[in-house]
């Protein structure tokens, strides 16, 4: 089957020959004959020919299976024949060429092992490989809180460095400024403005010459934690084999209690408001997934905490337990069309990044580099066929797709498009999509066929593709508020948002089949002022925590709820009549009537 299939594929390196075809039959008492040239190799369909044949001849039709048999047979006869006259030519071509055998022996050789899978080596196993499946083992292990205690470590001593870095770097900004305070007071006196440029340049180069230090120790630290711990994870699954092995229990409990607690600093955190609920989504067979209404920032699931309570522990766990598994945590960063980290919200995620070596994957550093080099080839692909569409002769708008490559900068994203980086060393997720979006967000006419919206779309797509089974999104696509974004404009774009992601849920069905799902819909942290108090007050209700004991039910069309809490961003109420009451902790009303949140009932129906 394998030598038909080649033989097919390289016909076309085979000089065609025509030959003649001769069928013999009979008529009655009469006997005919048919003879046909065909061109061999053949490059169509035999049945295709037996039908001509029988079509243009007028055959009669009790020969239909003789003349096929015979035409198949002949034509196979001939294709080989044809192919060992052109191996032959070869063979004689090549005893009386300088080729060595022995070269092109290693060449059919080599070809052979990398297209067909019985001569193929067998793949060896890469060292990150090894390393996830004994992670993947201790993690699940007793030696779990260990592992924790010993990443907590490096975790404290990076931040020390990191923090003595801070503190060298504000004493040489206050010293050059007061430096510059001096030579400001003697502009026009004795110094020119040459002069205050050249100390302005000398301060710059001082600042980077410091920081490229501190950024060389930072980089040689975390290299030197990956390696020491990539070995004590090995050395530590080596021993736990050895069932007589009593050194591995008491090493675990050194490692235990080694877990560097003094010295830390309490880190203040804003009490986290969310709402949670569950949801049955489906038109015939309903797949149950979690939603989450959540405000807080986006870098705090990114943040580690440095203070070792109970809480922050047992998420930790959580996420290491989790990071070679089937259920991924995965969040959406919104970010501008470059591929960098040296400002914005990029840059303050490429420091949450850096206060913790990364034992299991690239810096992030280093998979931005990895994403810059695949843009570039996708935008060389892409520049390359929409020239090759716009130098054709029916094309339209060649012009203008030519004007649009040229502005194009080719190594930056588009609006929609989105990269993704893994990681190990934060808080409570692995997966982070970068989103590309533009100023468009901010208006309030988009639409559902928006790029942020498709984007969306997609990242749901690869999180069904790639087992990431709880995905954090930004409900109003943005991550500060600013004044122009009043009480309806977030009204009009949580609709749009929620309306949308339900349909690329209901789609997820098709994509892996009805797996369950977490959706966390991110609300930012709003910036109290004397002109949008009083509405950031509406749409975000004072620190609290809900807690809902009501087994309420509701159906809303192909939606039903099995839980009472966030009904009124769906507009459940208007369409069941329902009012439910909650119970708020820390709240001295403890039932109330509606919730204080300045959405109101059905103004997000779906």
């Amino acid at each position: 089957m394998l030598r038909s299939t080649r033989i097919k594929e390289n016909s076309a390196n085979v000089r065609p020959s025509e030959k003649t075809f001769i069928f013999n039959f009979k008529t009655g008492h009469q006997s005919c004959v048919l003879t046909a040239p065909i061109q061999i190799p053949m490059q169509g369909s035999i049945n295709d020919l037996h039908g001509r044949l029988m079509l243009l001849h007028n055959l009669p039709y009790f020969i239909d299976n003789d003349l096929k048999n015979s035409l198949d047979q002949f034509v196979n006869e001939e294709t080989k024949k044809t192919y060992d006259e052109e191996a032959e030519a070869v063979l004689e071509k090549l005893k009386t060429s300088d080729i060595h055998a022995e070269q092109l022996v290693n060449t059919w050789a080599k070809a052979y092992q990398e297209t067909t899978l019985e001569y193929s080596k067998p793949e060896e196993p890469s060292w990150d490989e090894d390393f996830a499946d004994v992670y993947h083992d201790l993690i699940h292990s007793p030696a779990s809180e260990a592992l924790l205690n010993l990443e907590h470590n490096y975790f404290v001593r990076v931040s020390e460095l990191i923090s003595e870095r801070d503190m060298e770097l504000k004493k040489l900004q206050e010293r050059q400024s007061v430096e510059m305070d001096k030579v400001m007071q003697e502009l026009g006196k004795s110094l020119t403005d040459q002069d205050v440029n050249s100390v302005a340049a000398q301060h710059f180069e001082s600042q980077q010459v410091l920081e490229n230090k501190w950024a060389h120790e930072l980089k040689q630290l975390m290299a030197i934690q990956k390696q020491e711990y990539q070995e004590w994870v090995i050395k530590l699954h080596q021993d736990m084999q050895n069932p007589n092995n009593s050194a591995v229990s008491e090493e675990i409990k050194v490692k235990q209690s080694q877990s560097t607690v003094a010295n830390e600093r309490m880190i203040e955190e804003r009490p986290l408001l969310e709402e949670s609920f569950t949801i049955h989504l489906g038109a015939q067979l309903k797949t149950m997934h979690n939603l989450r209404l959540m405000r807080a920032d986006v870098l705090d699931f990114c943040k580690h905490k440095r203070n070792q309570q109970s809480g922050v522990k047992l998420q930790r766990l959580q996420t290491a337990l989790s990071l070679y598994s089937t259920s991924l945590s995965g969040v959406v960063l919104l970010v501008d069309n470059r591929i960098n980290s040296y400002s914005g919200i990029k840059r303050d995620f490429a420091t949450v990044c850096q206060e913790c070596t990364d034992f299991h994957f690239p810096r992030v550093e280093q998979q931005l580099e990895i994403v810059q080099q695949v843009v570039l080839y996708a935008s060389a692909q892409r520049n390359k066929k929409t020239k090759e569409r716009a130098e054709l002769p029916n094309g339209n708008g060649g012009s203008e797709d030519k004007s649009k490559i040229a502005e194009r900068n080719p190594s930056n994203i588009l609006p929609g498009e989105f990269y993704t980086t893994r990681h190990s060393n934060l808080s409570e997720v692995h997966v982070v999509f970068h989103l590309c979006v533009d100023d468009n967000v901010r208006s309030s006419n988009i639409t559902a066929r928006d790029p942020a919206i498709m984007g969306l779309r997609n990242i749901l797509k690869v999180c069904c593709t790639h087992d990431i089974t709880t995905i954090t999104i930004p409900l109003l696509l943005v991550h500060d508020m600013s004044e122009e974004m009043t009480i309806p404009w977030c009204l009009k774009r949580a609709e749009l948002v929620f309306k949308c992601i339900k349909g690329f849920m209901m789609e997820m069905a098709s994509w892996d089949g009805g797996t369950s799902r977490t959706v966390q819909f991110l609300v930012p942290q709003i910036t109290y002022s004397v002109e949008t108090g009083h509405s950031a007050q509406q749409v975000t209700p004072p620190h609290r925590s809900a807690t809902h004991p009501y087994p309420y039910t509701y159906h809303y069309g192909q939606f039903s709820m099995a839980n009472s809490t966030g009904l009124h961003i769906f507009g459940v109420w208007e369409e069941t009549g329902a009012n439910p009451r909650r119970h708020w902790e820390n709240v001295q009303t403890p039932h109330r009537e509606s919730p204080e949140v300045g959405i109101e009932p059905g103004s997000l129906a779906l």
